[in-house]
């Protein structure tokens, strides 16, 4: 009698006890709290000293006043950072915020570019990172 085995690795694939799953959820819980702390203090940064946000002939566009903007930036990151933390704990609507929130901070830091090219561009490729993690790997979420 001859009895077949199946190997190990396919039957690794589809478990769940495979740590790799909840690896790229807790990468993306970690930049969403980092995104949502960038934004808190570019947020307390307007608020506290407009004038860091000078705007030249060619620069920054503000859609809003600096107080107003400072208050979106930190009511926003705060928002974020706590859908990060929450996505520790595996809440799947915190994967919904993070991609929302995302999109959003993408789209914002483009105004920024003219006046802040490093920094809007360092904050988009966190921007598109979030995305691209809880797009693809965001349906692990439920195996946490």
């Amino acid at each position: 009698m001859s009895e077949h085995a199946e190997p190990e690795s396919s039957t690794r694939a589809t478990s769940y006890d495979d740590p790799s799953g909840w690896v790229e959820i807790m990468f993306a819980a970690i930049l969403m709290f980092m995104l949502g702390c960038f934004h808190a203090l570019q947020g307390l940064v307007a608020l506290l000293d407009d004038q860091k946000f000078s705007v030249t002939d060619d620069g920054l566009m503000m859609p809003a006043d600096y107080s107003v903007w400072g208050w979106v930036h930190l009511i926003g990151g705060i928002i974020v950072a706590l859908a990060g933390i929450l996505l520790f704990v595996g809440r799947m609507w915190a994967r919904v915020v993070g991609i929302i929130a995302a999109s959003a901070s993408a789209i914002v830091n483009i105004t920024f570019l003219s006046a802040y090219p490093i920094w809007s561009a360092i904050m988009i490729a966190l921007d598109i990172l979030i995305i691209w993690t809880l797009t693809v790997h965001g349906s692990k979420i439920q195996q946490l």
